[in-house]
């Protein structure tokens, strides 16, 4: 009997792709205006950084920067995520000042690492993290997180969104590092997108 082919996580796809939410069936209707300008902050930043990176107010440069920043946007509607709709506001601002913190104290703990290599007290290692996040946004914002944050690396996401493999650069206890990542970012981003 032929066993079912699993990820190097240890889930089967065949069951994965069940649960992974997808889109409303139904396309949405939208306005003209919406049609020929699907993301208005980002052609007015296109149009701006056009400005800023050449230097110019002219008239030339001004249309051509406008129609960069109508276009472009356009062409890579298919390439942007999902719409976001941020469920609660402060949470943002609260997660923002937390992954903050957090930072610096890796830096903190990674310049001691760098520094003085004799006094490591744990090795490197792997840690998987169950996860009960599952709205794409919050997960790239979780990726996000865990990357800018010293001494850890996102390193793999299992086909149903229900693990993350997460490489920290020292590592106790992978029951704690689990939970201080469930804690500290993903109930905040769960609160945020879902």
């Amino acid at each position: 009997m032929n066993k079912p082919h699993s990820d190097s996580m240890g889930h089967n796809p065949s069951t994965a792709e069940q649960d992974i939410p997808t889109l409303p069936s139904a396309p949405r209707r939208r306005r003209p205006l919406q049609r020929a300008v699907p993301a208005p902050l980002l052609s007015l930043a296109l149009l701006g950084l056009w400005l800023v990176l050449n230097r110019t107010l002219s008239p030339g440069h001004i249309v051509l920067g406008a129609l960069l920043g109508l276009a472009i946007p356009l062409v890579t509607a298919g390439l942007r995520p999902l719409p976001v709709r941020i469920r609660k506001p402060g949470a943002v601002v609260k997660l923002g000042f937390t992954v903050a913190k957090d930072t610096v104290l890796s830096n903190l703990t990674v310049a001691r690492l760098l520094l003085a290599p004799g006094r490591r007290r744990h090795p490197p290692g792997f840690v998987h993290i169950p996860l009960d996040l599952r709205d794409p946004n919050g997960l790239a914002v979780l990726a996000m997180v865990v990357c800018i944050t010293p001494g850890t690396a996102w390193a793999e996401l299992a086909l149903d969104r229900s693990m993350l493999l997460l490489h920290v650069l020292e590592v106790d206890d992978p029951a704690a590092i689990a939970a201080h990542v469930k804690e500290r970012y993903e109930r905040p981003l769960m609160e945020i997108f879902e």
